[in-house]
């Protein structure tokens, strides 16, 4: 059997990124119901819930310097339409939440290298970043 392909640096990076706002979210009083969901439209970041509402949560981790004016266009318009097929899907497999009012946030995190390792910090969290066509 062949070994396991090995994860790229930047698969490395984004996970971290991830998990980084997944704490980041738990430690704001929201409950993780997943992360990397995926699904033939493609993936979610993390599903999270609080207060009775439903987060689908796209993190983009990059490093300094490397975002946009806003940020907003780590998430355009093809990828803002495969995450609402995917978070359709989620839904349809989880129809007790799809009674729940939805958002879609987009995390941005930096990740910096330091003399211990990487830091992440988070640049901005968009609630809301874009809704359903």
């Amino acid at each position: 059997m062949d070994p396991l392909p090995r994860q790229t640096s930047l698969q490395n990076t984004g996970d971290a990124g991830e998990n980084w706002v997944r704490q980041y979210l738990g430690q704001q009083g929201w409950r993780i119901l997943a992360q990397q969901w995926r699904c033939r439209w493609g993936e979610l970041d993390l599903v999270a819930c609080r207060s009775g509402v439903l987060a689908f949560v796209e993190v983009k981790t990059r490093s300094p310097g490397s975002w946009d004016q806003t940020g907003l266009l780590a998430v355009g318009i093809p990828k803002q339409q495969r995450l609402i097929r995917a978070a359709q899907a989620f839904l349809s497999q989880h129809p007790h939440l799809s009674e729940l009012p939805c958002r879609f946030d987009v995390a941005l995190v930096e990740s910096r290298a330091s003399k211990e390792g990487t830091d992440y910090a988070l640049v901005e969290y968009l609630e809301g970043a874009f809704e359903l066509y």
